[in-house]
């Protein structure tokens, strides 16, 4: 049994986007990790997510993955729900391998959990993605975790690159026909099926993306 994957092109704390995480939990009272790798687990981005999720119907908690780790991956596989931030989305899958983390974010997802997050936390589940994680010029992954079939592309309307690149990227063939996300937008998966796209935004919106051009998807507002 599949879980749920809630791509998300740009969050903000507190959003009705965190919400329809929750909402997406098989239990009562979820158990939440936030995994903040992409951005080296800055402080300040791991008190955001307890302030916006501590008075919430569940169990907050973090994954730490700099300085002397222990059991990362048995914390993980343990969770209902996994959060995770935006950032260098190649670094962050790097350390998740080395760690284990890869494999269980997959146990988590395989018995029926909820994996989701904002532009790298979207961009990691599916096979490959627009980046720019090895500099300011926007480029396709190549290793994503594979979760999702086909490519992603997240802040579709918040960076002025993001469009023409990924459009351009899919046409030549680099990257397989795929979906992008404005900000405040999200795909929302169960197994690997797209069940819908919801909004926090009026006018934010998802795309199917294919070497045709683009088609907008219906979104469902919040």
């Amino acid at each position: 049994m599949s879980g749920h994957i809630l791509a998300m092109g740009g969050g903000s704390a507190g959003s009705p986007l965190e919400g329809v995480l929750l909402d997406l939990a098989s239990v009562r009272r979820p158990r939440v990790c936030y995994v903040g790798t992409a951005s080296a687990h800055k402080p300040e981005h791991v008190e955001v997510f307890y302030d916006a999720f501590r008075t919430r119907a569940c169990v907050p908690t973090h994954l730490e993955l700099f300085g002397m780790p222990e059991d990362a991956a048995a914390h993980v596989a343990r969770q209902d729900v996994i959060y995770v931030g935006g950032g260098n989305t190649a670094n962050m899958l790097a350390i998740w391998r080395v760690h284990g983390v890869d494999a269980a974010l997959r146990e988590v997802w395989e018995r029926g959990g909820v994996l989701g997050g904002w532009s790298a936390g979207a961009n990691c589940w599916f096979e490959n993605s627009v980046t720019d994680s090895f500099g300011p010029a926007l480029r396709a992954l190549g290793d994503g975790l594979g979760l999702l079939p086909g490519s992603f592309c997240p802040h579709y309307d918040g960076e002025p690159e993001r469009r023409p690149t990924y459009t351009t990227l899919v046409r030549e063939g680099v990257l397989a026909p795929g979906y992008a996300a404005d900000d405040d937008a999200a795909f929302h998966f169960h197994g690997t099926e797209l069940v819908e796209v919801v909004s926090q935004r009026r006018g934010a919106r998802g795309y199917r993306v294919t070497a045709e051009g683009e088609a907008p998807l219906e979104a469902r507002l919040l």
